[in-house]
């Protein structure tokens, strides 16, 4: 009765349950508000010139009217040839901007601009990544978590607003809003550490994964919203949706089970059983010595920023890539962008009951199941991005690799993501926030690589480049993981036991010392003549 009653909490676990829900909803909410922008700056610029020829990407021509045999396709002039050509050429304004709604504002905003936008939201967002685990540990990720998203949603009300007035107006903007969001990532492992047993936190790590669902309805929503309401409707239903979901978080979450007031008995217990003393309930000195110089955790940081960038490179410049290279309208763009990081999370639930399954029945150390997956995560990328760059015009073998990339990325929370807990359930949150400090880097360095190559100049080969450097990338980061990481529970993860053995430890030998002193005393006066012994105790 007594087995049975414990599949049941298993498997059925409301409170789990409930929280999975809530924590994907809201890593949906988080990286919305990261990524409107991107979708939306492609309305919110204004047409490109029509006699700017060296705008207009090689793959953007006529078929019917363009006779192959007039066209140099071998060149590496692309800007001539089409020059050249351009009684054939559709006119790009037409082709790749739709109808925009005339209540909608456009801006001139040239694609260095657009970039410095783009990662304005990373510029200081690196900042409150280590206090938000900090934080969250002192006051829990509940009220952490919530605030900093709900706020990020307040002030997306306000982004259209904001660029009403001007470019640098929506920069600061996006700084800010970058900045308080920062406290939320890093938050959750806190929460992961205090609810989740060590072999299901692979399963559950994938409602981190909701950003992908979020990335990928804010494209195709973006898309459909901005075609039939302009480009202000994407930031109003932001702020809609984030409120909902506040409100429920508000009502819902919690932030361990003892705190719980629904959660049941059998449940409670199941948890804190399972949990044993890796999770101290005692406050923690922070072992900053400890972590600075752990290998692991380098490692973990290492493999969190080399597969971010991938993911990072195509979820800031995939809605880009397909309106200026292949010539997509807004709608078509927002579902080319937005699909592949449902395959993302459909990767991440698959790989991760498959690390759970080999976990529980002991076919492979964890180490080396948090390396297979980081490995699929960063190397697996590398590959798509090499198959990217030599797609050249044909679109659906760059949707497929894009799609096949995001996948690849989905295995992260079997790697990275659950080897930070793995290594210290009580400074995971800490450990997180390091790792997404650094993560911050590629928030800025991708859309600026991209301003940088195709500026004035969108073409396969400007593109081919920047896919190239990105591979080299996830491919250097996924080796050295592989052969240097480690996913054992570090010593340094029971500060506080530790000092509090240490203090016993020293008072042991301190009385120790004390004992064996006054031992040699008596034997000293044992051994002495009667007489000196008699004087002695007169003395």
């Amino acid at each position: 009765m007594e087995i049975q009653m414990e599949e049941d909490v298993k498997d059925c676990c409301p409170a789990r349950r409930t929280l999975w829900y809530m924590v994907f909803f809201g890593f949906m909410i988080n990286y919305n508000l990261r990524l409107n922008l991107n979708m939306a700056i492609v309305s919110m610029v204004e047409n490109r010139p029509k006699n700017n020829y060296s705008l207009t990407s090689e793959c953007i021509v006529t078929e019917p009217l363009l006779n192959a045999s007039t066209l140099d396709f071998h060149s590496t002039n692309w800007t001539e040839t089409l020059y050249n050509n351009k009684s054939k050429l559709l006119d790009y304004s037409s082709h790749v901007t739709p109808k925009v709604p005339t209540m909608s504002p456009t801006y001139p905003w040239n694609p260095k601009e657009q970039g410095i936008l783009l990662g304005a939201f990373f510029w200081l967002h690196w900042l409150t990544q280590i206090p938000g685990g900090i934080l969250a540990s002192k006051y829990g990720t509940k009220l952490v978590f919530g605030l900093s998203n709900f706020i990020g949603v307040m002030m997306a009300l306000f982004i259209p607003f904001a660029a009403s007035f001007g470019y640098r107006y929506l920069l600061f903007l996006r700084v800010v809003q970058g900045i308080l969001t920062g406290f939320a990532w890093p938050s959750m492992h806190n929460m992961t550490a205090k609810w989740i047993p060590p072999n299901q936190r692979s399963k559950f790590i994938t409602a981190y994964l909701g950003s992908s669902v979020g990335a990928g309805l804010t494209y195709i929503l973006c898309g459909f919203l901005m075609d039939s309401f302009g480009w202000e409707a994407v930031f109003y239903f932001t702020g809609t949706v984030g409120t909902i979901w506040y409100a429920a978080w508000l009502f819902l979450v919690y932030d361990s089970p003892a705190d719980h007031p629904r959660i049941s008995a059998a449940e409670r217990k199941y948890i804190e059983d399972s949990l044993g003393k890796t999770v101290t309930k005692n406050t923690a000195p922070i072992p900053w010595r400890s972590i600075l110089t752990s290998v692991p955790v380098w490692m973990n940081c290492l493999g969190h920023v080399g597969g971010l960038w991938g993911l990072f490179m195509l979820l800031s410049n995939a809605p880009i890539y397909f309106r200026f290279i292949h010539g997509w309208k807004l709608t078509s763009t927002g579902i080319l962008s937005g699909v592949p990081q449902f395959f993302r999370m459909l990767s991440s639930m698959v790989i991760s009951r498959v690390g759970d399954y080999i976990l529980k029945n002991n076919l492979m150390s964890r180490t080396n199941v948090r390396k297979l997956a980081t490995a699929i995560s960063t190397v697996g990328q590398g590959f798509c991005m090499l198959a990217i760059a030599y797609s050249g015009c044909n679109s659906m073998i760059a949707f497929i690799f894009v799609g096949a990339s995001a996948a690849c990325h989905g295995a992260v929370s079997t790697g990275v993501l659950a080897s930070i807990v793995d290594n210290s359930p009580n400074f995971a949150s800490i450990v997180l926030g390091m790792a997404n400090s650094l993560v911050c880097f590629n928030g800025f360095a991708t859309p600026a690589l991209v301003g940088y190559f195709t500026n004035d100049n969108q073409t396969i080969h400007q593109w081919q480049k920047i896919y190239l450097i990105s591979a080299s990338i996830l491919m250097v980061t996924g080796v050295l993981y592989s052969i240097f990481s480690s996913s054992k529970l570090m010593p340094w993860n029971d500060a506080y036991s530790n000092e509090l053995k240490e203090a016993v430890e020293l008072r042991f030998v301190e009385n120790s010392k004390k004992q064996t002193s006054n031992r040699n005393e008596e034997e000293e006066e044992e051994m002495l003549p009667s007489n000196n012994k008699e004087h002695s105790e007169k003395t």
